[in-house]
This record gives structure tokens, C-alpha cells and sequence, in this order.
């Protein structure tokens, strides 16, 4: 006898996926108006602590660090106010410390002779050296790195 999911013709392994993968937009979007309100409204020394993780990240790490910086994009263009690259990289920060992945986000700066006024600063994420959220091409001056 068929159980009535399949009578149905329902494939409920696929509606859980459906469903863990805008819980994962879902906490990413949360985390992208915390960063938000965090730039906007507290100062940098209150959470600078709270992103980054030190470690040596291994070939999964970096997958699933693509795929969750995926999930950033896609709630970036969803919710109700521009996000630039600095909440982007905050809230993919978050989310990388939450499950144990080694990371740093860097704040950059252009060289002073490239300065046009428009993204003169940057944050981005990487693992091991590979940008995985945030890349963006030219001279940049690291100015801060966390960890």
C-alpha cells in the first residue's frame, strides 16, 4: 500500500530541500538587516569581534562557503533596502561561524591614485585565499582583516 504522499505523486524529499534552502535565504536575509542596523548604527568595535574565524578551511568548506554566499545574493535582492558589500559580507560571516567554517573578511581601500568616489572601499570574504563573496577587480589596500 502506498503511502499517501506517493499517491499523490508527491516527492517529499524534494519539498524538504525546497523548503531547507529558503530557510537558508531566510537566515541569510536576517542576518543582512542585522548587519544593516549594525553599520548604520553601532560602532565597529562592538562587532568586530564577532566575525571571522580562524582556521585552515579544507576543499568542502569552501563549497559550502559558495553556496551559502549564493543564499546572500539571492535575500540581497529580495529585501526592502540596498545592501552593499560590507552587510553582504557580515551576514555571510555570521553564517559561516555559525556552522564552524574558517574565513576572514577583509575591508579594503583603492590606492590613492585610483580613487573615483564611486567603491573606493570593499569587504569581501575568503577561505584560504579564494574570494568567495565580494570579488571585485582592480588595486585594493587591506585595511582590515578578522580575524
Amino acid at each position: 500500500m502506498l503511502s499517501w504522499p506517493r499517491w499523490l505523486g508527491l516527492d517529499l524529499s524534494k519539498v524538504s530541500e525546497t523548503w531547507r534552502l529558503r530557510a537558508r535565504t531566510l537566515e541569510a536575509a536576517g542576518w543582512l538587516i542585522a548587519a544593516r542596523l549594525a553599520v548604520g548604527f553601532v560602532g565597529i568595535e562592538r562587532w568586530r569581534g564577532h566575525l571571522g574565524l580562524a582556521g585552515a578551511p579544507d576543499q568542502d568548506d569552501i563549497a559550502e562557503a559558495r553556496r551559502l554566499a549564493r543564499h546572500v545574493d539571492r535575500a540581497a535582492g529580495r529585501i526592502m533596502f540596498e545592501s552593499k558589500c560590507l552587510p553582504r559580507a557580515i551576514a555571510l560571516s555570521r553564517m559561516l561561524r555559525r556552522r564552524g567554517i574558517a574565513h576572514r573578511l577583509v575591508i579594503a581601500a583603492r590606492p590613492a591614485g585610483a580613487r573615483n568616489g564611486a567603491d573606493d572601499l570593499h569587504a569581501w570574504i575568503e577561505l584560504g585565499g579564494t574570494i568567495v563573496l565580494g570579488e571585485l577587480p582592480g588595486n585594493w589596500i587591506q585595511v582590515l582583516g578578522l580575524p
